[in-house]
């Protein structure tokens, strides 16, 4: 799998150039004022509803919660004035009394009940909910639903990128290894590669895990870095996907972290954890809960870095571009929109990658913290039996 450096130029320069056109190229989601009780969701209640005068502010804000959140199809762009999308559907999967799998299709968008296996099953606000042939739905004073929901194990839009970018990223290292069968350089896309690899080992295995022990733990932060940079990347694109813009995403990805970190800390750890050497008794006492809380803070850090500065970022962009919709001089407002968007997303190409450094580089330092040996009576005699310098 070859890729020479002018086509990486001009893939990447085509994506800055239209991300701004066609960032709200996605459909907006139905949004309905409902009072607490029943409701029939047919489908020609959602075609009026879709058609009914909007605030433009709320239209805007529609489209950017769309952006942001998950899907069960894939819809690459939308033609609002016939309503018409254009994509593909996505399978649903769904556990209630039984296993039932069928396509998005059938919901037309949310606009329509779907019957699978005698059981009907309507879609609000991304979720699917059970309900009876009319496509009733029960809300509450918040206007929240209240119907009962399956277990969805559907294969969602976030789902497919994430799969997509599994399989690139093993063709990617699966022709690294093959090149290097070549010879002692690679060739190809390989090029481009290699110097990341060398990266990630040299400025942040080594030195925060240590050489002995950090060739153990190379395949995830590889993985990690590479997974997270390239789902990065692709949220910059007109795709609308935003997958680590999705807190289940950056909490799994958090977990596999706090894991290994955990399964492969030595008693030095945990001694440091539940019984601090050189301290006093009571303070150990103290800190012994302190130190278990700072356990599961670690994690919990890199999620939230993660799922906020990529959210932000989207917003920050989405919002820029809407400022040329709000605005009362369409011809004024447009160019500068247009530019504070290129530079911002420019800016958002270097926050990809910094996102996947930075949590690459806090799970090398909190497997080393657990994985390094300490050696207190050790350093304690030595310093006590070195001889004194005279100067």
């Amino acid at each position: 799998m070859v890729f020479s450096g002018k086509f990486i130029k001009n893939t990447l320069t085509a994506l800055i150039a239209v991300f701004p056109l066609l960032s709200f190229a996605n459909p907006d989601q139905d949004t309905l004022n409902i009072k607490a009780g029943s409701t029939a969701y047919t489908k020609e209640h959602a075609v009026q509803d879709e058609h009914a005068p909007q605030d433009k502010n709320d239209k805007i804000n529609a489209y950017i919660d769309h952006h942001l959140q998950d899907s069960h199809d894939f819809v690459f762009f939308s033609d609002e004035s016939t309503g018409e999308h254009y994509g593909f559907p996505l399978p649903v999967i769904v556990f209630d009394d039984g296993l039932h799998v069928f396509s998005s299709a059938r919901f037309h968008h949310g606009e329509e009940v779907a019957e699978v296996d005698g059981n009907y099953y309507a879609m609000h606000h991304g979720k699917i909910y059970k309900t009876d042939a009319n496509g009733t739905m029960k809300f509450d004073e918040h206007g929240h639903a209240e119907n009962e929901k399956p277990l969805d194990f559907s294969i969602t839009k976030n789902v497919i990128t994430m799969l997509f970018v599994c399989v690139l990223m093993f063709l990617m290292f699966v022709g690294l290894a093959k090149s290097y069968k070549k010879g002692p350089l690679p060739t190809g896309f390989g090029r481009v590669l290699e110097p990341l690899i060398i990266f990630i080992r040299d400025e942040v295995a080594v030195p925060n895990i240590g050489e002995k022990k950090y060739r153990k733990y190379m395949g995830f932060l590889l993985t990690v870095f590479f997974f997270i940079w390239i789902l990065n990347l692709l949220g910059m694109t007109p795709l609308g996907v935003n997958v680590t813009g999705n807190i289940s995403v950056t909490v799994c990805l958090a977990l596999f972290t706090y894991f290994i970190t955990q399964f492969s800390a030595n008693k030095d750890y945990w001694k440091h954890i539940f019984w601090m050497p050189d301290v006093p008794v009571p303070m150990k006492i103290i800190l012994m809960p302190i130190e278990i809380l700072g356990t599961l803070t670690k994690p919990f850090a890199l999620l939230i870095r993660l799922f906020a500065n990529i959210t932000a970022g989207h917003v920050v962009i989405m919002s820029l571009i809407a400022m040329m919709f709000v605005g009362k001089n369409l011809v004024a407002d447009m160019p500068i929109s247009l530019g504070l968007t290129l530079f911002i997303s420019v800016i958002e190409l270097l926050v990809a990658f910094l996102q996947a450094f930075i949590f690459t580089m806090l799970s090398s330092l909190f497997i080393g913290m657990a994985v390094q040996d300490h050696h207190h009576e050790e350093d304690h005699d030595a310093h006590t039996e070195e001889e004194p310098i005279i100067i």
